[in-house]
Formats: structure tokens, sequence, C-alpha cells
């Protein structure tokens, strides 16, 4: 018999809810609104840019590039998920969206390395930038970005793939800010080079949120406990309680945004309600950790057993404890014949 009475056990599951503050319907909404806002205005970008001769406004141009694929990602990504579990997609199919911000995150990480190549070509041979144009273009580009971060705002941050969209486009108001600068320098004092330098400031804010975004998807992939739960704390609380004699086999992971799961093998006091003790420790899991997808196999510890007497033959008897099958043999005085 080992530890664990396999008789007697009780496996159970608890669920998470799937609604969010935020509708599907409003995501939508707003990822659409903002994409429409983006493509209208790269286009704008991308001609006054090359006319301008501005390596900032093309760069911001291919930024928003980026923001425009990363929102249209994240309206596949939500239609694909609206699927409901069916044959071997047991979880649904909520993982398109971690995907798709594994996807987002690499190709802005490619494309900061292509203009950090470009601004250092242009550091040490400037061309001719026309400032004016540099500026008017970043000006309205703040008043674009600031509209869509707006509307992208209301959207369920919750998913990975709408939070990376939204640090898309958040990224990009602040690249327009540094653009706006460097036209006002080559104004004010015409030194080309701002231009480059701006550029430079756009490819380290894409960097960080492109390995941001693939860090974080990794993680989903890798099957690391989310951020923010700690499996040791956890383990902690769950063995804490009064009934619980002891947890193994603990595994926490995410399923896709927003989505915590986990497992474990908990061995309960001996006479204990089994049922009663998962929905407890199932309570205490949502309560305090908010992971509201939990596989719980609670086993009964194995029950205390009384001392086995053994007769042997000639009326002598041993003593035998179960706990720690201490054994008195038969006539253990008697000398061996010779």
């Amino acid at each position: 018999m080992s530890a664990h009475d396999h008789a007697e056990h009780d496996q159970g599951h608890s669920h998470r809810g799937h609604t969010h503050a935020h509708g599907a319907d409003a995501t939508t909404r707003a990822l659409t609104t903002a994409l429409v806002l983006i493509l209208c205005f790269m286009a704008v970008e991308v001609v006054i840019g090359a006319i301008a001769g501005s390596l900032a406004l093309l760069s911001d141009a291919a930024h928003m590039l980026t923001d425009a694929a990363a929102l249209g990602l994240s309206l596949f990504a939500a239609r694909i998920a609206k699927r409901p579990a069916r044959g071997a997609m047991t979880y649904g199919f909520g993982r398109v969206e971690i995907l798709s911000a594994q996807a987002n995150g690499l190709t802005l990480v490619l494309l900061a390395l292509v203009i950090v190549f470009e601004a250092i070509t242009r550091l040490v041979s400037p061309p001719d930038v026309q400032g004016t144009l540099v500026l008017i273009v970043a000006l309205v580009g703040i008043v674009v970005n600031l509209a869509a971060t707006f509307v992208l705002s209301g959207a369920n941050r919750e998913s990975l793939n709408v939070e990376g969209s939204f640090q898309h486009i958040l990224t990009d108001l602040f690249a327009f800010v540094a653009t706006a600068i460097a036209g006002a320098v080559i104004l004010a004092t015409g030194f080309a080079r701002a231009d480059a330098l701006a550029s430079l400031l756009v490819a380290a804010l894409m960097l960080r949120a492109g390995v941001g975004l693939v860090r974080a998807s990794a993680r989903v992939f890798l099957e690391a406990a989310p951020e923010g739960l700690d499996p040791q704390e956890i383990g902690t609380a769950l063995a804490a309680h009064a009934g619980v004699v002891e947890v193994h086999d603990l595994h926490v992971w995410e399923v896709t945004s927003g989505f915590p799961a986990l497992s474990a093998h908990v061995t309960a006091r001996a006479g204990l309600d089994c049922h009663e003790l998962r929905h407890e420790l199932q309570r205490l899991l949502s309560e305090r950790f908010e992971v509201r997808h939990s596989t719980l196999q609670v086993d009964h510890e194995a029950a205390p057993q009384p001392p086995i007497a053994i007769e042997v033959a000639g009326g002598d008897r041993g003593a035998v404890r179960d706990h720690d099958r201490d054994y008195t043999p038969p006539n253990a005085n008697t000398q061996p014949e010779k």
C-alpha cells in the first residue's frame, strides 16, 4: 500500500468564466476603427516621407505598417478565438492570439534592425531633409495616434494580442513626438542628422516593444507560470489547509491571455470528505489567486492500521507494527543444533 489510498479518490475541475468586462464585439469595433485610422495616415506618410527625403517619416510609416499588421492579426485572432472548443482543440482557439502576438513582436524587432542600419548610414552621410514637411506630418501623426490610442483603450486589454496592438500604437505616438522634435531642430538649426537620430529613437522603442511581445508569448508557449503567480506560494497555501497532508505534482500555466490553469495531486487526511475539501481548495484558488480553471485529484492518506498479531507454530507470537514493520522472530533465543 502506498501513502495514498487510491481506491478512494476524487478528481474535479473548476472552470474559468469566459466573460470579459468589455465584450468581443466592442473589442472588434475598437480594433477596426484603429486599423482604418492607421492605414489612412500611413499612406499619407509614405508619400510625404518620400517627397521630403525623411528617414524618420519613412521609419514611422514602417512602424505604422507593423501597427496595421498587428491590428489586422488581432482582428483575425479575435474572430478565430470565438470558435468553441471541439474535437482535438479541447481548449478552443485562444492561442491564435499568442501566435499573432509573437509574429508582431518578431516583425518589430526585424524592422528596428533595418532602421538602425539605415540611420547609421545617414549619420555618416546625411541627405537633405525638408524640415517643414517632417514637422507638419509628425504633428498630424500625433493627433491620429492619440485618437487610435484612445479607441484601443476601450478594448479588452487582458488579451496579449490586443495589448500588443495598443503598445504598437503607443510606441508610434512617442515616435511621432521624436520626429516632430527632429523637424523643429532641422528648421531651427539646419542640423540634418537630427532626422537619423530620431530614427534611432524610433528603432529603440520598436525593439523594446518587440522583445516584450516575444518574451510574453514565449512564456505562454513554454507553459511557464503566468506573471504574478508564484507556484511555490500557491503550493504552500494549499498545503496549509487543515485537511491537507501534502500537495505534489503541482503545475501552473497559461492557456492563453488571462486564462491561467492549474493541476495538482492533493493528499487529504483520512476520514475527510474529499469532495468538500476539493471545493474548498478551488474556492481558495479562485478568490486568492484568481485561478478559476483547476484540476485537483484528491486522495485519502492511508488510514492507521492496528498492530497485526501473527500466530506461529508452538504458540509463540511475534508482533509486526504496521508503521515501522518491526518483526520479532519466533524462538529468537533458541540456540541452533550442533
